[in-house]
């Protein structure tokens, strides 16, 4: 039998896996569902093209690596729009099936802590919200422990010639992204010798922001629909957002921008 485009894409079970619990079920709870299914099938993509980009960039390939840089920013875009969909649904439309949601959280999504993980903003923290058993603290457990984009880009740019320090190179991939001076003094060199290594730096530059902006976006948008209420799961709600806010991924590329 002929492969199939339903087949193909599944599309029995993708278009099966949106389940109201609301009685009725409430109207906006579909939008709801699928928005956030629709948010994963996207962190789903950008982790697979995080780790293409950091093989890039550990293999010196800029051009395969400013390019997948392009794709992850243009994700980045994507979900940012996804908010304005989002925010047709009113604060009375979605408080009308909000209790049904019990301790249900977006905090929950493993995968975007992966994806904070493989750019190199670690807590260990973050994996006691999953059960030690569960695939999910598993799947976090072992993102921990792998080395991140920033690493990456550290063997990049020895790879191109640029005396990155060895205790940089050698750093825990354990511990958070850190300012380092001696960083700052190479990626000043990159700017100021390379235009096409200082275009990958560009990018990451775009991609931090892009976070931010997906973040700060989040924040208005949970403030608009329950404003100060407690958030879903229990969490502080827009106020745990406001905290995650301005903390950037690649605090060397930000703390050379007064010298250049």
């Amino acid at each position: 039998m002929a492969l199939t485009y339903g087949k193909y894409l599944r599309l029995d079970q993708l278009l099966d896996a949106q389940r109201p619990v609301s009685d009725g079920p409430e109207h906006d709870e579909m939008l709801f569902i699928v928005i956030h299914q629709v948010y994963e099938l996207w962190f789903k993509q950008i982790l697979h093209e995080t780790g293409s980009l950091q093989k890039s960039l550990e293999n010196g390939d800029t051009h395969h690596a400013l390019g997948t840089l392009k794709r992850i920013l243009t994700i980045l875009k994507t979900l940012v729009g996804q908010i304005d969909i989002l925010e047709t649904m009113t604060p009375m439309s979605f408080n009308s099936f909000r209790s049904r949601l019990d301790t249900a959280s977006g905090f929950e999504s493993v995968q975007f802590r992966e994806f904070e993980f493989a750019l190199g903003h670690k807590r260990i923290g973050a994996l006691r919200h999953y059960p030690v058993d569960s695939a999910e603290h598993q799947s976090l457990q072992r993102r921990f422990k792998a080395s991140t984009l920033w690493d990456a880009f550290l063997k990049y740019l020895a790879g191109q010639g640029f005396a990155v320090p060895k205790d940089a190179l050698e750093r825990s991939v354990e511990e958070p992204v850190a300012e380092s001076e001696s960083v700052q003094a190479v990626l000043l060199q990159v700017y100021k010798q390379d235009a096409l290594v200082s275009q990958v730096c560009e990018r990451l530059i775009d991609l931090d922001e892009g976070l931010q902006e997906w973040r700060y976006r989040h924040v208005k948008m949970v403030e608009r629909t329950i404003g100060t209420k407690v958030g879903s799961g229990g969490s502080s709600g827009a106020e745990y957002l406001k905290r995650t806010l301005f903390q950037p991924l690649f605090p060397d590329l930000w703390a050379i921008r007064v010298e250049l």
